[in-house]
């Protein structure tokens, strides 16, 4: 996946946001809560996104993925594809919708209601 498809596929979910920040990183966010982060080099993107917890034990040692650096060391389970063969586009997607969902979860019924999640 490219840094272009991931930010064509982020904007494509429902009431995202997208910010450019921590040294030109695209974070992507609900609600204003992070969901994915895709940074820092622009030829060589990494992608990173929330994990549940069975997901982070699963992958965290594959090839290609590791604990998310920052946010993993803090002990959230945060995942980031950094290399090859890491994760299909269709993976990688289907991943970046469960960060979302987790997100999108944990806002107050308010702001879900407001934001009509």
């Amino acid at each position: 996946m490219t840094r272009d498809d991931f930010n064509a596929f982020c904007k494509s979910l429902k009431q995202t946001t997208h910010v450019v920040q921590w040294g030109n990183a695209d974070v992507w966010k609900v609600g204003d809560k992070v969901f994915a982060v895709c940074g820092w080099e622009v030829d060589d993107p990494a992608f990173t996104f929330k994990a549940s917890d069975i997901a982070y034990e699963v992958l965290q040692d594959q090839p290609g993925i590791r604990p998310a650096p920052y946010l993993a060391s803090r002990g959230m389970k945060w995942l980031q594809v950094y290399a090859e063969p890491g994760l299909s586009d269709d993976e990688l997607k289907e991943h970046l919708v469960m960060s979302y969902d987790m997100v999108v979860a944990k806002l107050t019924k308010k702001l879900r209601a407001e934001l009509g999640l």
